[in-house]
C-alpha cells in the first residue's frame, strides 16, 4: 500500500517526496498498561497505525484515549509495555527528543508573541538559523493560508484562525508523529464542519502521521482513515469507519456510533454458514462462521436510517405502528414509531421534497408503515 506524501526540504519550501510504503508501523503499542493506583486507565492495549494515517482514539468520557495520547508524547509513562515510533523504543526517550508534537485543545498559544512568533518558537529553541525559520514560517502559513495574518496576535483572530494557528507551529518542526487533544472541541458547529476538510486536507498535503483523540463520532467517521473504539481503557473495535459504523462488533460499538435500534435477538437455526435470528421485527439471516447454538440469546442491530416510512394504507404489508414523537433537523426528521406490542423504533427519513401542505406530512399519531432490507441488519454476538 502507497501514499504519497510532502515533506520539507532544507529551504524549508513543502516539496513532492517519494512514495512511503505502508508495510511497516510508523507507531507500534505493545501490551501497553497505565494505572493511577488501583484504578486501571489503560488496559493492555496493542494497536499498529501506519506512515501517513490519520487515526482517531474514539470514545467516552474516562475510557482511557487521553491517558493513552499522553504516553506517546511522553508526559505519562506506561506502567507496562512498549511505545516504538519508526523501530526506536520510546521507554527511556524524554517529550522533548521524541518525533513527535501534541496539539493541545486549548492550543496554548503565546498572547503575547506574532502569528509568526508563535509558530517560530520551538525553531528558535532547537536553534535554526533565521533564515531558515523564515522560510519554513512562510512555507507553512501558505499551507494553512494565514500568509496575510504573520503579524496579528492571538487575540485579534477567530477560533477557526487560532486553531490554524497551533496546528502550524505543531507541524512546523516536521514530527514523525502529530499528537491532536479534541482538537476542534473549541469551535462551533459550522465552523467545526468546515476545518474538518480544513485538517484533512493538511494532512494529506504534508504526510505526516496524526493521531486524534476525540469523543465526537460525527467528527471521527469524517477526519479519520482508521478509528480505533474505546471503552474502559481497551480497544474494543478497531477499522476504517465503514467497518465500525456498517460491521460493528458488538452491541456497544453498534449504540456509541451512530444510532441503533437493538434488538433481542434468539438463533433459530444456524445450518451450513447461515443463522437465522427471530426478532420482535420478524426473522434475519446471516452468513457467520460462528459456533452459535441453536437457542442461543444475541442481538440484531438496525440502524434508523435504514428503515424507510410511509403512511400506512389497506394495501400496507410488513410493520406498522403510530408516530410518537418526531424530530425535525432540517434535512432529516427522525421518527419514533411505536409498535402494536409498545415497543419503540426509531426510523430516520431525508426530507428531500418540500411538504405542499399538511397532507404530505407524516405526524404525531399517523399510522405507518415501516421496511427495510433485510441485508442492513447487524448481527451483535454481545
Amino acid at each position: 500500500m502507497m501514499v504519497n506524501v510532502k515533506t520539507s526540504s532544507g529551504s524549508g519550501a513543502l516539496t513532492d517526496t517519494n512514495e512511503i510504503k505502508k508495510d511497516k508501523p510508523l507507531l507500534e503499542i505493545r501490551g501497553v498498561s497505565k494505572k493511577f493506583g488501583d484504578f486501571i486507565a489503560v488496559n493492555n492495549v496493542d494497536l499498529d497505525i501506519y506512515q501517513g494515517e490519520l487515526f482517531c482514539l474514539l470514545g467516552g468520557s474516562g475510557c482511557g484515549k487521553t491517558t493513552l495520547l499522553r504516553m506517546l508524547a511522553g508526559f505519562e509513562k506506561p506502567s507496562s509495555g512498549q511505545i516504538l515510533i519508526d523501530g526506536q523504543d520510546m521507554s527511556d526517550v524524554p517529550p522533548y527528543k521524541r518525533p513527535t508534537n501534541m496539539m493541545f485543545q486549548n492550543y496554548a498559544l503565546f498572547p503575547h508573541m506574532t502569528v509568526e512568533k508563535n509558530i517560530a518558537f520551538g525553531l528558535e529553541q532547537d536553534g535554526i538559523a533565521k533564515t531558515e525559520i523564515s522560510d519554513k514560517i512562510d512555507s507553512i502559513l501558505k499551507l494553512v493560508e494565514l500568509q496575510d495574518y504573520k503579524k496579528r496576535r492571538p487575540q485579534q483572530l477567530s477560533g477557526g484562525q487560532r486553531q490554524r494557528v497551533a496546528l502550524a507551529r505543531a507541524l512546523v518542526k516536521q514530527p514523525k508523529l502529530l499528537l491532536l487533544d479534541e482538537p476542534l472541541g473549541a469551535l462551533d458547529k459550522k465552523l467545526r464542519e468546515q476545518t474538518q476538510f480544513e485538517l484533512m486536507n493538511i494532512q494529506d498535503k504534508v504526510g505526516v502521521t496524526f493521531v486524534v483523540v476525540t469523543h465526537d463520532q460525527e467528527e471521527a467517521m469524517t477526519l479519520s482513515t482508521r478509528i480505533a473504539v474505546m471503552d474502559r481503557g481497551r480497544f474494543i473495535q478497531t477499522g476504517t469507519p465503514t467497518e465500525i459504523y456498517e460491521y460493528p462488533g458488538d452491541r456497544f460499538v453498534a449504540d456509541f456510533i451512530g444510532s441503533a435500534n437493538i434488538l433481542d435477538g434468539k438463533v433459530v437455526s444456524n445450518l451450513e454458514g447461515m443463522i437465522e435470528v427471530s426478532t420482535y421485527l420478524g426473522k434475519f439471516s446471516f452468513k457467520s462462521n460462528s459456533n452459535i447454538s441453536e437457542g442461543s440469546n444475541l442481538f440484531v442491530g438496525l440502524r434508523p436510517e435504514k428503515i424507510s416510512i410511509s403512511k400506512a394504507t389497506s394495501k400496507s404489508k410488513g410493520t406498522t405502528g403510530y408516530i410518537d414523537d418526531i424530530g425535525y433537523f432540517g434535512n432529516a426528521s427522525r421518527y419514533k414509531v411505536r409498535l402494536d406490542e409498545g415497543q419503540i423504533i426509531d426510523v430516520t427519513a431525508q426530507n428531500q421534497k418540500r411538504p405542499k401542505d399538511a397532507k404530505d406530512r407524516l405526524t404525531y399519531e399517523n399510522e405507518v408503515n415501516l421496511s427495510w432490507d433485510n441485508s442492513s441488519a447487524m448481527l451483535l454476538l454481545k
